[in-house]
């Protein structure tokens, strides 16, 4: 599957984004879906992901400030992002995927899109 990724910014400390990822084909319902942050010359870490079935699970850091949903109508996953601090600074991608047990695989990438959170 192909994904777009829209929607990042900058943005001041304590401001709100709501990024964006379209995907193409008809399968998108059901891939599990993820977001990845990526910190320039650090490793892509996952942020959050939702199951085809809508079930969300999130790092600890952004437990109740991030918020991932998704509309399968249109083929796009959301990631709301409330509360920026500096450090959320990054390139964030998306990602379409599987849950098996507790991990997420994931299989296709986004291109990513750039939030920058100013102090």
């Amino acid at each position: 599957v192909q994904l777009q990724a829209s929607g990042g910014g900058l943005v001041q400390a304590g401001g709100s984004l709501r990024i964006s990822c379209v995907a193409s084909g008809s399968t998108f319902s059901s891939y599990d879906m993820g977001w990845y942050l990526q910190v320039p010359g650090k490793l892509r870490e996952l942020v959050a992901t939702i199951s085809a079935g809508g079930s969300t699970s999130y790092r600890d850091s952004v437990k109740g400030r991030f918020t991932i949903s998704r509309d399968n109508a249109k083929n796009t996953v959301y990631l709301h992002v409330n509360s920026l601090k500096p450090e959320d600074t990054a390139v964030y991608y998306c990602t379409a995927g599987s849950n098996i047990g507790e991990y997420y695989y994931p299989r296709d990438w986004g291109q990513g899109t750039l939030v920058t959170v100013s102090s």
